[in-house]
């Protein structure tokens, strides 16, 4: 997948403020597995009720590495139970595919349309050998809505929280 896929992947009819989560995966899933864990996302997404009203939601596995999570609240908004319900949906796909989606020491850079995972303290070592550079690009796993998502989910890491982290 490409960078500029992602256009055409993430919902256009959200508002930009609909709340998004990342999950990154410990490893990249092969194709056999992303196409169960897209299937997955799909019934979860397409049944997500928040206090008995549908939420308009999607979810997507992106990168064959991060889930990616979208809810809409312009109509109905995602309570704490709904919320958790998301969560449990990650952790039986954790389970079933034996990774760790919650792992924030982490980083993931992308290189050559490939994501590619790097500890936190091996990130230095990493720009002093040129594996990295300060204009690759670090998927930022924080963002909040869609909005972010769509403009500051991948960014330069000499423009990421990580900028004054590194030489």
């Amino acid at each position: 997948m490409q960078y500029q896929e992602l256009n055409k992947l993430i919902p256009s009819d959200f508002a930009d403020n609909a709340r998004v989560w990342v999950y990154q995966s410990s490893r990249a899933f092969i194709e056999k597995e992303a196409k169960e864990i897209n299937e997955q996302l799909y019934q979860f997404y397409t049944q997500w009720q928040s206090h008995g009203a549908p939420v308009k939601g999607w979810a997507h596995l992106l990168f064959r590495q991060f889930i990616v999570v979208i809810a809409d609240e312009t109509e109905v908004m995602v309570g704490g139970c709904s919320t958790d319900s998301s969560v449990r949906v990650i952790k039986s796909i954790e389970r079933q595919y034996d990774v760790n989606f919650f792992d924030r020491m982490m980083l993931t850079f992308l290189r050559k349309d490939k994501a590619e995972m790097l500890p936190f303290n091996q990130v230095q070592y990493a720009l002093d050998k040129g594996f990295i550079d300060k204009e690759t690009l670090v998927f930022n796993n924080i963002v909040l809505n869609r909005k972010e998502l769509m403009e500051h989910w991948l960014v330069p890491l000499n423009k990421s929280w990580l900028a004054s982290r590194v030489n």
